[in-house]
């Protein structure tokens, strides 16, 4: 797997996020309570909102739009909501994230 360098877990506050721009959309990258990261696209399956902005609880974040739920590990809407985002490899080397290339591309089809 390929890894492209996006900054460091100290840029990202807990239970926040930060989006990095890539070629093929915006992704956004939380930061749980327990230090935890997680990468995925930066829009709500249900009408586009910025994830990024949501509130993140647990292992999850919440749409500023319209209160959808949506899990950081699978990228899938939670409770009687259906619809999912496409969950980015994210890797933490020490402080320093990494996602997959590979993962990007896919993203993008």
């Amino acid at each position: 797997m390929n890894w492209f360098a996006i900054g460091n877990i100290a840029d990202i506050p807990l239970r926040g996020a930060r989006c990095v721009k890539t070629p093929q959309g915006k992704i956004a990258v939380f930061r749980t309570a327990e230090n935890e990261v997680f990468a995925i696209e930066d829009h709500c399956p249900h009408k586009g909102g910025p994830l990024s902005q949501g509130i993140v609880h647990a292992k999850a974040v919440t749409c500023p739009l319209h209160n959808w739920v949506i899990s950081l590990e699978t990228g899938t809407a939670l409770g009687a909501d259906e619809g999912a985002v496409k969950t980015i490899a994210l890797k933490n080397d020490g402080g320093a994230l990494f996602i997959a290339l590979e993962d990007l591309m896919v993203a993008a089809e």
